[in-house]
């Protein structure tokens, strides 16, 4: 039976068995020295519900997540993929990336 549209599909990442957001995010409340998640959130900068669908794997640590971490931490992108067990070893990436764009006649 087919799902409806709006229901919310399984993530690569989310459906590994070594998943596990929080560890990661444990590991950079401690490193950052702060108190919980809402101040993860404030140093990240992103909204408090962000971190909570995180931890509760209804949202995947996107490349934007992991580069901001990296930034506020100065963790290697490796590390922090490390921490949340990301073991994946290629990445797919769309048919437009990487195209040069049409030239305008």
């Amino acid at each position: 039976m087919d799902q409806p549209q709006d229901a919310p599909q399984a993530h690569e990442l989310t459906s590994q068995v070594t998943y596990n957001p929080d560890n990661l995010l444990d590991s950079l409340i401690e490193r950052l020295n702060l108190k919980n998640d809402a101040a993860l959130s404030r140093a990240l900068e992103v909204a408090p519900p962000v971190i909570s669908k995180i931890r509760h794997r209804r949202l995947p640590v996107g490349a934007s997540m992991l580069i901001r971490m990296h930034e506020v931490s100065n963790m290697d992108i490796r590390e922090l993929r490390e921490l949340m067990g990301d073991r994946r070893t290629k990445y797919r990436l769309s048919d437009a990336q990487g195209k040069p764009k049409p030239e305008k006649a």
